[in-house]
């Protein structure tokens, strides 16, 4: 079953500009095109039940006081790479509030039982005839 889709306010994220890591040019030491994006869980206002999912979860983009961090730098505007962390949490957030379904234990039937035991003693004959023969 889907969940609903949830919405987070703007004044609940904290964005910042950073310099971008790795092989670039000249552009990538001058500008501040990557974005950390900054989500406290404990203080949102996300359903009770979605806070205590991803506070369990070992995500290591969770740190230890209940804050998510998310850095992109893989788009060349800042722009982008806000969209892209947005992107990023909203996912981490919607895959918290997917609930499994509760598996119902089952019997299996007398005839798959009957089944499996002829399987197992087919093979057993099989094998019996690959040993060497008594003499």
């Amino acid at each position: 079953m889907p969940a609903p889709p949830i919405q987070i306010p703007e004044d609940e994220l904290e964005f910042s500009a950073i310099r971008a890591q790795g092989a670039g040019g000249q552009n990538v030491n001058k500008v501040s095109s990557a974005v950390h994006l900054r989500f406290d869980i404990r203080n949102a206002s996300l359903p009770e039940s979605i806070k205590q999912r991803l506070l369990a979860s070992r995500d290591r983009r969770i740190n230890k006081d209940g804050v998510i961090v998310i850095k992109a730098q893989t788009q060349r505007t800042r722009e982008r790479n806000r969209a892209e962390a947005l992107a990023r949490l909203m996912e981490l957030v919607q895959s918290a509030a997917r609930t499994t379904k509760k598996r119902k234990p089952t019997r299996p039937t007398r005839s798959s039982q009957r089944r499996r035991m002829d399987r197992k003693t087919r093979h057993g004959r099989n094998k019996a005839l690959r040993r060497k023969p008594e003499i």
